[in-house]
């Protein structure tokens, strides 16, 4: 019997187990068959930061969940439309995020009384009506991989690690995915072992097989691919976008690229990109530390490089003093800050934007520069561009924030037309005439950046180092007036960045709104997605989003002063409405959490409706 076939206009899918069970994996690799498929997407990868996490408990449950639609969407969902738990523990943890009517598909192998009780189930929950709400499927998913993979000879236990391909098959089934891309996958990954490669491919088409020749499921569901607009697209995680964005600033300045970095979640994989690259000249140096790898970077760009530098928010406090370096030299650098959940080591796996303070001040003296964040995966590619623009035009060193949603999470990206971008220019220093001499802190009018001249060119020798550098020769100065000076003219600098950034981009459909969303970095998805299901109610609230956070765009004064109220939603304490309030006296008013996790659409939609309720209210 064949099962009957529904459409669906969108699915929020989590596939969750212990870290061990392969959940990223086939988080990925549905993925990449949903983006060949061309739907919209995006993604939330969610794992414990132990190597290893304890086996069969809650703390040691990873997920993958995947948003695809047949239109554009700007969030990984709130709430799963199926679940996929591999365990009781994962389950438990998971179980609380759904809606009634959902989807549940368990592997009932490892529901055991000792696995039950370690996930904090006194019964099974698959023999009682907890999980009424919902429609459940128990499956020995993990037994019939056995059974479907016996003839290749393997262990138990290495037969039972392919039962994520089985649940993959399942899903891609059910869902309308084709398999193909991942068994070509499986053949690369597993050419040197071939009895795993092949019992694996055989365990992703039996689940599919299972799907469609079993009565378990009556339906079945297409999502139909998005339109959108034509170009070349392909699926991208934010730091492999960020790398490229690396390597394409290097190419439209002519520099070669230089990358000193440590490895630190969830930063790392810009290092592992970045390294396969040399073919764009591209050099990536793991170095020993946080403050070697800031070092050579730094130096590199003395030389005449792009240095860039790749950390998280415990790393960037580790390079401050070498960034107040960079301050004084005033030589482009681009020190990426990819955050996550802090004080210290905090939460290494999961996200947070509480490093926004840390880039503005965290270093001694007055210690100034461009602050830049990315707002989606795919944006990070524009927001590395943006960054070393900055850093090479004005000469000094630049932060660019991302965090760790962005980093791990995919989209669509549609690949630029490189060749039409502008270049990046680097005016490099040239010798003055004979006679006269070289003066390494005079500056350009309108950038007030002073002349980049790398060592070793007759002529154009200077002195170096962090000590006060004099106007003009750049001799070094204790001169209190000539100090005051030459902190005056770096703060300057940056605010000159302003002049270079475009207007704001105000959504406010109809221009009738009173109520002004304001927001910066990865919130740009949640914040999205909440003023349009505001907007379907029938309400008018506007919506515009940072990417230049120091200098702040000339024009955000006069966006903020338009409404009658301004809200800022953050994964922090409240730290950029901070700096609207100093900086413009508005009233900004804060919405914050620090749970490690995105903002959930639903959630800030209440929290926008109760701001035009009381605004309504103030009014009559």
């Amino acid at each position: 019997m064949s099962a009957r076939v529904t459409e669906l206009d969108r699915v929020v899918i989590r596939f969750a187990g212990d870290s061990g069970d392969g959940m990223q994996l086939v988080g990925d690799r549905f993925t990449q068959d949903t983006a060949v498929f061309g739907n919209d997407l995006s993604t939330l990868p969610n794992f414990p930061a132990e190597i290893r996490a304890p086996q069969g408990t809650i703390p040691g449950v990873s997920s993958f969940q995947l948003h695809f639609a047949d239109h554009d969407i700007l969030t990984p969902g709130d709430r799963p439309d199926v679940l996929v738990a591999m365990n009781p523990a994962a389950l438990r943890a998971n179980v609380g995020d759904l809606r009634p009517g959902a989807t549940v598909i368990v592997d009932t192998h490892d529901f055991t009384a000792r696995n039950l009780t370690k996930a904090g189930y006194s019964a099974s929950p698959l023999e009682d009506d907890s999980l009424a709400d919902f429609a459940v499927h128990a499956l020995d998913l993990t037994g019939m991989t056995v059974a479907a993979v016996k003839e290749f000879g393997l262990s138990r236990k290495d037969a039972a690690r392919a039962k994520n391909m089985f649940a993959l098959g399942l899903l891609s089934w059910l869902y309308g995915r084709e398999v193909d891309g991942t068994v070509a996958y499986l053949g690369s990954k597993f050419a040197k072992k071939p009895a795993i490669r092949d019992a694996n491919v055989t365990a992703l088409r039996a689940g599919w097989n299972f799907g469609e020749t079993t009565e378990t499921f009556a339906v079945s569901y297409r999502v139909k691919p998005a339109t959108v607009a034509p170009g070349r697209y392909r699926n991208i995680t934010g730091n492999t976008a960020l790398s490229y964005g690396i390597v394409a600033a290097g190419r439209l300045s002519g520099l070669p690229v230089f990358l000193g970095a440590y490895p630190i979640t969830p930063a790392s994989d810009i290092l592992h990109e970045l390294s396969r690259h040399k073919n764009f000249d591209v050099t990536a140096f793991q170095a020993e530390d946080e403050i070697a790898a800031i070092g050579a970077a730094l130096g590199a760009s003395y030389a005449g490089h792009l240095g860039v530098t790749t950390t998280s928010g415990p790393g960037v406090a580790l390079k401050a003093e070498t960034i107040g370096l960079a301050v004084m030299l005033e030589v482009p650098l681009v020190i990426v800050d990819v955050q996550r959940g802090g004080p210290s080591t905090g939460l290494p796996t999961k996200t947070e934007q509480a490093d926004l303070l840390q880039a503005m001040y965290g270093r001694n003296g007055e210690a100034p520069l461009p602050v830049v964040a990315a707002q989606s995966p795919a944006d990070c590619f524009d927001a590395a561009v943006e960054a070393a623009r900055i850093a090479v035009t004005h000469r000094t060193p630049v932060m660019l924030l991302s965090d760790g949603y962005l980093a791990n999470g995919s989209e669509p990206w549609r690949l630029p037309d490189v060749a039409s971008m502008p270049r990046i220019e680097p005016g490099f220093a040239t010798p003055p005439a004979e006679g006269q001499r070289f003066l390494p802190y005079t500056r350009d009018p309108e950038t007030l950046a002073r002349p980049w001249a790398p060592p070793g060119i007759a002529g154009l020798e200077h002195r170096i180092g962090g000590i006060e550098k004099k106007d003009g020769t750049g001799d070094i100065s204790y001169d209190p007036d000539n100090h005051d000076l030459m902190v005056r003219t770096r703060q300057a600098k940056v605010d000159a960045v302003a002049r270079s950034i475009p207007a704001l981009a105000v959504d406010d459909p109809g221009c009738r709104a009173r109520v002004l969303v304001i927001g910066w970095g990865s919130t740009y998805g949640p914040i999205g997605a909440a003023v349009r299901r505001v907007r379907r109610r029938g309400l008018d609230i506007a919506q515009v989003h940072l990417r230049h956070l120091n200098p702040f765009p000339a024009d955000l004064g006069d966006v903020l002063a338009a409404y009658d109220r301004v809200v800022c939603p953050e994964m922090n304490l409240g730290q950029l409405a901070t700096l609207l309030r100093d900086r413009y006296l508005v009233d900004v008013r804060r919405l914050t959490t620090v749970r490690g996790m995105p903002f959930g659409a639903e959630q800030l939609e209440h929290e926008l409706l109760s701001h035009l309720t009381e605004i309504s209210q103030e009014a009559s």
